[in-house]
């Protein structure tokens, strides 16, 4: 008889343990006075810069071929701006028994905030899935977020989100749309060099939310906020955060069933539309929060955390799964792979 093998455990992605790292070091080592200001302005430029990227990475090809696949953009579009942020409100019955109030704000804002764009591509593309429509989903999505998201905020947050107005939107306009256009305004001169140099531009990448997450901590650190939060109170966020995230994989993928989208088209409607950004996220809550941005991002640290490992498992299972019919008798769907190779933060 074969001995019985222990399943093994999900892989702990390094980039997780340098997030939990930063958020460490901010609680030893916060930045206060000058130096905090100076992190404050590194962190701006930093995540300008990454937008640019986004957007010299986008090919305008590709992003006018997917407008053609509207039904999928638009059910993307539906799970991230409407059903998550249906089921943030839902979860206002969960306080006080289980979360604070604070801690609900930021779960409701985690709700609001865009889809990814690098780890919906990569893991559509392990689970051989429409790279392509990934590519231009997660990228539509982070467009619309740059005024559907603080517009939401308005509207369900009020003045509990630090406040609302034309700056906040203007300010969140220049950090992360003009960068986005300005790289693809830029693409014909500088998309050759970051698709030759994609690897060494992901650190990059990866860099700059961790520049802003160790920004946003200190100042929490700093302000004394963190003394609000139980680990009780934590593992309810937890627990929340991960019946969210099972139930937005059930829906998206089991609606796309529903509405008759193939199993391409599914995987890449699952990891779109059931994934928060917090590149986007991040510097939106340090806008609209202000202060208390530290807590407010909380939430979408943790969901982000757990969608990588969850997604990484289910990407890696959906490989497995025997391709239809169809589609192993015609190999030639080119676009539709070899976009994309392992999993990265967005």
């Amino acid at each position: 008889m074969k001995r019985l093998r222990r399943p093994s455990a999900p892989p702990i992605d390094p980039y997780v343990l340098l997030l939990l790292g930063t958020v460490g070091l901010a609680a030893l080592l916060p930045a206060r006075g000058t130096a905090a200001d100076a992190a404050s302005g590194a962190s701006t430029a930093a995540i300008a810069f990454l937008f640019l990227l986004y957007g010299a990475r986008l090919s305008t090809g590709e992003a006018l071929d997917g407008l053609r696949h509207w039904r999928l953009h638009t059910t993307v579009l539906a799970c991230t701006f409407i059903v998550f942020p249906l089921l943030g409100l839902a979860a206002r019955g969960l306080v006080p028994a289980l979360l604070t109030h604070p801690l609900y704000q930021g779960l409701l804002f985690l709700t609001l905030v865009p889809s990814t764009i690098q780890s919906s591509i990569a893991f559509t593309s392990i689970a051989r899935g429409n790279v392509p429509a990934a590519i231009c989903a997660g990228s539509f999505s982070s467009l619309a977020g740059i005024v559907v998201t603080p517009l939401l905020a308005a509207a369900l947050l009020g003045n509990s989100g630090g406040g609302f107005s034309a700056d906040s939107l203007v300010k969140i306009v220049l950090q992360l749309l003009v960068p986005f256009l300005t790289g693809q305004a830029l693409r014909r001169w500088i998309g050759g060099f970051i698709t030759r140099h994609k690897k060494v531009l992901g650190y990059v990448d990866r860099g700059s939310i961790l520049l802003v997450v160790y920004t946003a901590f200190s100042e929490g650190m700093v302000q004394g906020i963190w003394h609000q939060v139980s680990a009780v109170r934590l593992a309810g966020l937890l627990a929340v955060e991960a019946v969210l995230l099972a139930v937005m994989l059930a829906l998206t993928w089991y609606g796309g069933r529903a509405l008759r989208f193939d199993r391409e088209d599914r995987i890449a409607i699952q990891f779109a539309g059931s994934k928060k950004s917090l590149a986007s996220g991040l510097p939106m809550a340090s806008v609209l929060f202000g202060a208390h941005a530290s807590l407010a991002v909380l939430p979408l640290m943790l969901f982000h955390q757990m969608q990588l490992m969850v997604c990484a498992v289910i990407a890696r299972r959906r490989a497995r799964d025997p391709l239809p019919e169809t589609a192993v008798a015609a190999p030639a769907a080119g676009p539709r792979t070899g976009l994309g190779t392992g999993t990265r933060a967005g």
